[in-house]
């Protein structure tokens, strides 16, 4: 797909930064440069390799570079620490390591000494025997360490004799691991296939115009970013506006200088941006579109994005790893109460659509989660989906696939959620998050909606703790509003008053917005939510 844009649009920007712009056929020649490299090193079809990459041009190059050698690529979430990244070295199998030598606080090459002593010449040693080899990636002026290998080998190697070779279509290409909102991280398997549809349907479903301009800060190795940025504008020979850290100044300033025409946000993004705007003025006119999803929406963003930014194209919607991307959508033309009251429409998605499910990607179904059987239209029950975009299963972990798979390919997303009788979708929460209280299920976005709608409380997150008689109580935890001020016993009051006395929570914690333990697509990480609220208490 590259190749065929790079071919039509050759002199086009596909990769836009402050520094410089990368056109599509500069990214086609440097990918091809690296994937001789990779080939040259040693890189075999059909192995993995590990990327610890921020989202830096080179990021982009290498991931069609990867593909051009047959090889599979494990991009990491480069805020992992020591035992994190050792974990998704060794669970992937990764043959082969490209890493940043730091990134903020993080230094990776530290990291690297401590989990693989030698790891300069020898690759993981005994503790990571597949890892054969390790490329280190510069970020600043420090030189890469003369005893380990630079990445610049790879962008200098000779051209392999070895032609490169054919990839077929569902061949894995990538295996992106989830960051658990409820657990560990598990490998999602993801075909180049499953991608291109995938991006083609975001392309389609949000009616790109030619040559659209994206911008985002949201992680190139997570679906959001790499599916709905990196690969969706290949379609229309747009671009992509790539920040290596989220800030909302920084964002604004981005739009303006580079003039795009479109923005992936999550929602705490989306609030951060509209507070900037409103304090400090900034050109962003050539703002035609922006998506906020990733993270239940605070009550009235919609409306102040209207008031903000006036009548530009509003999306959001719903989707995860296993999923590809996003499945769901509201559309441009879709009322703005469809923003208010669903997460978006299934996606049809053209010709990328299956023809055997009505021309989706991915279908649905609602089930008891006790039975599994199908509800009728309208009901509570998990989300099961089916699809030429449902992953195949979970790298190396068949128990999890099993669990997750039956027998007729029905995936198991272990969320709640309705299905109204045109199609759209209202995600109601997490079956792991939800709780029992004296017996009675608490479904923790219930009481979330009534507390966020407190003047005085700007987040709330409901988790569950031990007690020893009612064997869980919940437990609110309350980010409020600047320079805004209300008791614990009055936030429990308010929910008493509207909800029924089980789904009360019992206890109140007062947190700042940065102790809340987040996905990259922002949502609260609630297992962690959860110890944080244990320890606050006294209960860990």
């Amino acid at each position: 797909m590259l190749d065929r844009v790079a071919q039509e649009f050759p002199d086009r920007p596909y990769v836009i930064t402050d520094a410089r712009t990368f056109s599509y056929g500069e990214i086609r020649e440097w990918s091809l440069r690296l994937a001789a490299g990779l080939v040259d090193a040693g890189l075999k079809p059909g192995e993995n390799l590990a990327l610890v990459m921020a989202n830096h041009p080179v990021f982009v190059a290498l991931k069609y570079a990867i593909s051009r050698a047959g090889a599979v690529c494990v991009p990491v979430n480069y805020l992992n620490r020591k035992d994190e990244l050792a974990y998704v070295l060794e669970q992937s199998d990764a043959v082969m390591l490209i890493t940043m030598d730091r990134f903020r606080d993080l230094d990776y090459l530290a990291m690297l000494d401590a989990m693989a002593p030698g790891w300069e010449r020898a690759g993981g040693g005994e503790h990571l025997p597949l890892l054969r080899a390790v490329f280190v990636y510069p970020t600043g002026d420090e030189p890469v360490p003369p005893s380990a290998r630079a990445f610049a080998e790879l962008e200098c190697a000779p051209a392999s004799a070895e032609p490169l070779p054919d990839v077929a279509f569902d061949a894995i290409s990538d295996i992106i691991y989830t960051s658990g909102t409820t657990g560990g991280p598990k490998g999602v398997q993801l075909s180049h296939d499953m991608l291109l549809r995938a991006a083609f349907a975001s392309a389609h479903c949000r009616a790109f115009e030619d040559a659209r301009r994206i911008l985002f800060s949201l992680p190139m190795y997570h679906v959001y970013g790499y599916v709905e940025g990196m690969l969706s504008v290949l379609f229309v020979g747009g671009a992509i506006i790539p920040q290596l850290q989220f800030d909302a100044g920084a964002t604004l300033r981005a739009i303006a200088q580079h003039r795009a025409t479109d923005a992936l946000f999550v929602p705490m993004m989306t609030l951060a941006v509209l507070a900037q705007l409103r304090e400090s003025a900034c050109d962003v006119s050539s703002l035609r579109a922006l998506i906020s999803s990733g993270g239940k929406a605070p009550p009235g963003i919609w409306s102040q994005i209207r008031a903000s930014l006036g009548n530009i194209e509003i999306t959001t919607g719903y989707g995860m790893s296993e999923a590809t991307a996003s499945t769901t959508v509201t559309r441009p033309d879709d009322p703005d109460e469809r923003l208010h009251s669903t997460n978006g429409r299934l996606r049809v998605a053209g010709v990328a659509g299956d023809p055997e499910l009505g021309g989706l990607l991915v279908a649905y179904r609602v089930t008891d989660p006790q039975t599994g059987q199908e509800l009728p239209a309208g009901d509570v029950g998990e989300l099961v989906m089916k699809g030429p975009c449902v992953t195949s299963g979970y790298y190396s972990k068949p128990e999890s696939t099993a669990a997750a798979l039956d027998s007729e390919g029905w995936f198991r997303t272990g969320d709640l959620g309705r299905i109204d009788a045109e199609g759209y979708l209202l995600l109601v929460g997490r079956i792991k998050e939800c709780y029992r209280c004296g017996g009675e299920q608490v479904v923790p976005l219930e009481v979330e909606d009534v507390l966020a709608r407190h003047p005085a409380v700007s987040q709330a997150h409901v988790v569950a703790v031990p007690d020893a008689r009612m064997g869980e109580v919940g437990v609110a935890c309350v980010v409020l509003r600047e320079a805004a001020y209300v008791a614990p016993e009055a936030l429990v009051s308010h929910c008493a008053a509207h909800l029924a006395r089980f789904k009360v929570p019992r206890h109140v914690l007062f947190i700042s917005a940065s102790e809340i333990p987040v996905t990259p697509t922002g949502r609260p990480r609630k297992f962690l939510l959860s110890e944080l609220a244990s320890r606050r208490l006294g209960l860990a």
